[in-house]
This record gives C-alpha cells, sequence and structure tokens, in this order.
C-alpha cells in the first residue's frame, strides 16, 4: 500500500514510461494478435491497459478526462499509445491536485471489498504490470520486437556488450 502521494507517483513515473515504451512498439496490424480466438487480443488488452486507469480509480473521487470504456477496440495503434500517453498524464495531474496524503489512507469500495486508496492505486500498478507481460507473449508471436523493462529484452543483451542467455 502507497502511504504517500508523491511515493505512488514516483512508482508510477517508472511504471506508466515502461508500459509506454510496450505501446509505442505495437503496429496496427499486430493489434488482432491472439493466443487463441476465446482470448483477448493485443490490441483488446493495450486498450483495456488505457481505460483500466479511469475503470479502476472510477469509485474514487479523482477526476480526470480518459476512456471510461475498455469497448470497442481502436484499430490504431498510435490513437492507443497516444491516449495511453493522455490519460497518464491527466491522472497524474489530477493525483497531484486532487489528491494529499490523507486521502491515500481513505477508504473506498473496490470489487466487493473496503480498501484505502493508496492499496487501490498499488493494485492499479500491479494490473497494468500483469497485462504488460500478456501483452510482450503476443507481441512475440506478432512478430514484434519486445523493448526491455526491467532488463534487456533478448535483442538488447549486445547493446550492453554482453551475449544473451543461452535459450
Amino acid at each position: 500500500m502507497f502511504q504517500t502521494v508523491d511515493h505512488f507517483l514516483q512508482s508510477w513515473t517508472f511504471e506508466a514510461a515502461a508500459t509506454q515504451k510496450l505501446l509505442n512498439h505495437l503496429t496496427d496490424e499486430s493489434l488482432d494478435q491472439a493466443i487463441t480466438p476465446e482470448n483477448w487480443t493485443l490490441g483488446r488488452i493495450a486498450w483495456h491497459t488505457v481505460a483500466a486507469i479511469r475503470i479502476i480509480t472510477a469509485n474514487t473521487n479523482i477526476v480526470f478526462e480518459a476512456p471510461a470504456t475498455d469497448f470497442p477496440v481502436p484499430t490504431s495503434a498510435q490513437f492507443i499509445a497516444d491516449s495511453y500517453l493522455q490519460t497518464s498524464n491527466a491522472f497524474v495531474e489530477a493525483l497531484k491536485t486532487q489528491w494529499t496524503d490523507h486521502t491515500m489512507n481513505e477508504t473506498i469500495e473496490f470489487i466487493g471489498q473496503a480498501i484505502p486508496n493508496g492499496s487501490l492505486l498499488l493494485f492499479l500498478l500491479q494490473h497494468q504490470s500483469h497485462h504488460r507481460g500478456q501483452m510482450t507473449v503476443l507481441m512475440r508471436q506478432a512478430g514484434l520486437t519486445v523493448p526491455g523493462i526491467y532488463g534487456p529484452a533478448k535483442e538488447e543483451w549486445a547493446q550492453f556488450g554482453l551475449k544473451a542467455p543461452q535459450m
């Protein structure tokens, strides 16, 4: 659970940049990539990641401009990436101007549970990381280069003068 707005924003800055980095690598053609016809496509997961910022925070008193539904899915990868950037920036500005450290301890209802806002924000970060992992698998299947997030991706080891781990 986050105790202060600043502590959350420090984490969000890194995590949002990581999500943006992935979204910036998507192509319009890659948005249809799916593991099976019964599972979400790469585009559906990417757009859900954008809209989830507003959806997850909907039961709080924070107000910011962002998509509030995650369907239908846009067909433009650039639109999804641009929407994430706008949503993230609006969310950050709203937190900075509308919440205080005291707000982090206020309790809200979320998925049938009473939780503090600081826990909700932790959930938001974890939810985003979960979907980034799904996106990287679908990106590989779509033939896209996956950028490193918490360390170098397979294609990036050489940039560090290192040999990629053995397959």
